[in-house]
């Protein structure tokens, strides 16, 4: 589109309200404003001159300020919804059962919480896409407007016409006996007051705080960084938080961390002699605990090793894990979240006759890793043909288990003896009586004793994006101090040959502040008394209404 012509001769770009170089309005809009339109110092805006390609409209709709809050809005009510209930990597349960945790624990609405991706909302590729679209609003709402404001206040005329200084706000007009003294004295008391004075001939512009038009700009640059910050917990390497439970004795591969294995050696358990009390007697609380802490060892795969080869790890260190003092290596830190005591680690059975009790061997079962078929000697043999570490009952008659932790173990068997080479079946569950699906038997499987171990829970985390956010959180605020406590003030007065004075001034807020300074320059250079041209307005359409 043609540049706009001013009747002073300055070639402005389309969309500009105010000449770049004199200040007359160029829009008809404009001309009928009493007071001129300084938002943008009437700089052309881009998303307010150009509509027409495909490419306007994108850049019209993320400029856009209602659309900017839109997202905001849409971005915090969906952040909130991932918090009615725990995310995944929160839950207690392993990850082929946390769909059944959240049905269990939550019931219908927990069900279509996790089918609907919000028990993983952070992650989910549509809520990045959010982010996205408010980081991309962000941005081009910032060059729209930023860039437009930044070449007017750099590129600032000292001599304005007329229109343009009859259309600010404070005006004031007059005569004064000597131009040059008034000049001189006004230019002396704003620099007394820390503006920065500028004279073209009979002309002075006194400028006050620019830089507090940029606030809103740089908290703009502080969340695009922080938002990206975000964004990048995306990428591999830059965020990890997982979960281990580990068992006193086992070897484990630690989740995120990419070659490294640790061991648990024991896990200790110190509470207070004191008995609960209060809040926690009716929350069930037994003991308080005074200390809990996992004593490890932490290995690293060498180069070239094969994926989960435990044989040829290389010692790191030994540590104890302790609350608020996590094991780090390599940028990573491990943290003692939480513990499960007492967990069933072997059970033992014997095989005996049921009528004289007689014993035929005896079985040691690992409940984390059993076999299918023990050979007790003599002809003797018991054979495990299903196991459920965690028994919840039967489904068409077969035993379910609720989760892979033995919580509630609970075994079929078939028992082959000399006297019964076919073999027997028996259903054995802890504290109950067997069953005999296939009739009555004549050998049992008797409980001997079990083994138990303590688990610990770890959470893995490592934050490469942490100094991003703080960047960009600290840069956010520096812009809203800069916004909120100073303010851009600028003063125009010209001179004519016959000491006639026209004065102007702005500022962008808090007017008391312009006020009070134009007040004392205006009694330390016996300039005209000033008028606010809306009050004056407020005023006379209060009198207007009250004459009707």
């Amino acid at each position: 589109m043609e540049n706009i012509i001013c009747a002073c001769g300055h070639s402005n770009p389309y969309g500009t309200k105010l000449c770049e170089k004199c200040g007359r309005p160029l829009t008809e809009e404009e001309k009928q404003n009493k007071v001129a339109d300084m938002r943008y110092d009437g700089s052309a805006i881009r998303s307010k001159t150009y509509n027409k390609t495909i490419i306007d409209k994108i850049w019209n709709f993320f400029s856009s300020v209602k659309v900017g809050i839109a997202l905001i809005i849409i971005t915090l009510v969906t952040a909130s919804v991932g918090t009615i209930l725990p995310q995944e990597i929160y839950v207690n349960a392993p990850e082929t059962g946390k769909a059944a945790y959240y049905e269990q624990v939550y019931g219908w609405f927990g069900k279509l919480y996790n089918a609907l991706g919000l028990s993983n909302l952070y992650s989910t590729w549509w809520f990045q896409i959010l982010v996205g679209m408010l980081a991309v609003s962000i941005i081009v709402a910032s060059l729209d407007r930023g860039i437009p404001l930044h070449k007017s206040l750099k590129n600032q005329r000292i001599k304005r016409h007329a229109s343009f200084m009859k259309r600010q706000r404070i005006v004031a007009e007059g005569r004064v006996a000597d131009a040059e003294e008034t000049l001189n004295k006004v230019e002396e008391k704003m620099k007394a007051l820390h503006y920065n004075v500028r004279r073209d001939g009979n002309a002075l512009l006194a400028e006050r705080g620019r830089f507090a038009r940029y606030g809103p700009y740089i908290n703009h640059v502080g969340l695009i960084i922080f938002l990206a910050g975000v964004m990048l917990r995306l990428l591999p390497g830059f965020y990890v938080d997982e979960t281990l439970w580990i068992r006193e004795g086992e070897t484990r591969a630690i989740p995120g961390m990419e070659g490294y294995f640790i061991k648990n050696n024991d896990f200790i358990l110190e509470v207070h002699d004191n008995k609960p009390q209060g809040e926690q007697v009716k929350q069930g609380v037994n003991v308080v605990a005074k200390n809990f802490q996992t004593d490890v060892t932490l290995y690293k795969q060498p180069d070239g090793a094969l994926p989960g080869d435990l044989d040829n790890l290389e010692k790191i260190k030994d540590y104890s894990i302790r609350v608020n003092h996590p094991l780090k290596e390599n940028g990573f830190a491990l943290y003692q979240m939480n513990y499960r005591l007492n967990e069933l680690k072997e059970m033992r059975f014997e095989l005996v006759d049921k009528a004289t009790e007689t014993p035929l061997g005896e079985v040691a079962i690992d409940l984390t890793n059993p076999k299918k078929e023990y050979d007790l000697g003599n002809g003797s043999s018991v054979k495990i043909l299903v196991y459920t570490p965690d028994f919840d009952g039967f489904e068409n008659g077969e035993p379910r288990t609720k989760t892979s932790v033995p919580n509630n173990p609970a075994f079929l068997f078939k028992m082959t003896t000399p006297s019964t080479p076919e073999g027997e079946v028996s259903f054995v569950e802890i504290m109950k009586p067997p069953l005999e699906p296939l009739g009555e038997n004549q050998y049992r499987m008797k409980f001997a004793g079990a083994e138990t171990r303590d688990t610990a829970n770890f959470t893995i985390r490592k934050d490469r994006t942490i100094p991003i956010l703080f960047v960009g959180g600290m840069i956010f605020m520096l812009g809203v101090v800069i916004g909120s406590y100073w303010n851009h003030r600028r003063l125009w007065l010209q001179v004519g040959p016959n000491g006639q004075v026209l004065m102007a001034a702005f500022v962008n807020k808090n007017m008391f502040s312009m006020k009070k300074d134009l007040d004392a320059v205006t009694t330390f250079a016996h300039l005209p008394a000033y008028i606010d041209q809306l009050e004056q307005a407020e005023d006379n359409e209060k009198e207007g209404d009250h004459t009707l």
